[in-house]
């Protein structure tokens, strides 16, 4: 760029500019924040021991709510959810439907993690009495993939399924049956599962507050070099 065309670039340019950049790293510093008190408050949640509530369809549902609910356990249609890594060992998580009856939404439970010792899964590994039980356990959600390529769960396969990162629509599509907004992660004192280990998700709030602390102190120092190069001109043109 000639020293003609610098010269006809306002003056005031620059720190617009810098003033648009201060105040996004202000709202990204604002946003950490409230991410940080979201986290703090499910941990709160998770840490809350009071009795299991006897869930019914319908009913508000917290995040990590402790819950009991009652139904019958369909052994026959159970998912393999695939690419599951606890302790650095590759496994699965079982989810199995809970059929609560008057044609209400299936509820997906959470069995837990088990080790994917070949490809050729034996189903007789999670075999579950179909009978009407009482499962305790914790409000949650399926686990979340950044970035997800393909069907979540192989047309045409049989069970149990293996999906890989799945939504509740694609469970629901492969049972032909609606299902319930959130899945109970079954309680560890809870016979019929495997290994569980349920925990808030992994970034926990004081990681938030850093990064929030980061761009709120880079927009401070942007400022203070907007303000000191206005009165820098100031100065000159005095």
């Amino acid at each position: 760029m000639n020293d003609t065309a610098k010269r006809s670039l306002p003056g005031w340019l620059p720190f617009v500019i810098g003033a648009l950049l201060v105040a996004q790293f202000i709202g990204l510093g604002g946003w950490q924040i409230s991410r940080g008190l979201e986290k703090r408050a499910q941990q709160e949640l998770f840490t809350d021991e009071t009795g299991f509530a006897a869930w019914s369809e319908g009913m508000e549902i917290r995040p990590y709510q402790r819950l009991k609910a009652t139904g019958r356990l369909d052994g026959a249609h159970q998912f393999l959810l695939d690419n599951i890594i606890l302790q650095s060992r590759l496994g699965y998580y079982v989810l199995t439907p809970l059929d609560v009856g008057d044609d209400r939404g299936i509820l997906i439970v959470n069995r837990g993690w088990i080790e994917k010792d070949s490809d050729d899964f034996d189903a007789a590994r999670i075999w579950i009495d179909s009978g009407r039980v009482t499962v305790r356990g914790r409000a949650g959600s399926l686990p979340r993939a950044g970035y997800k390529m393909g069907d979540a769960i192989t047309p045409g396969a049989t069970w149990p399924l293996r999906a890989v990162y799945p939504d509740l629509d694609d469970l629901a599509a492969a049972l032909g049956r609606k299902v319930q907004p959130f899945v109970l992660l079954m309680d560890p004192q809870e016979t019929n599962g495997f290994v569980r280990h349920w925990v808030p998700e992994e970034m926990g709030p004081a990681r938030h507050f850093a990064y929030a602390l980061q761009w709120l102190a880079m927009a401070a120092v942007l400022a203070a070099l907007l303000v000191w190069n206005f009165r820098r001109q100031r100065a000159h043109r005095g």
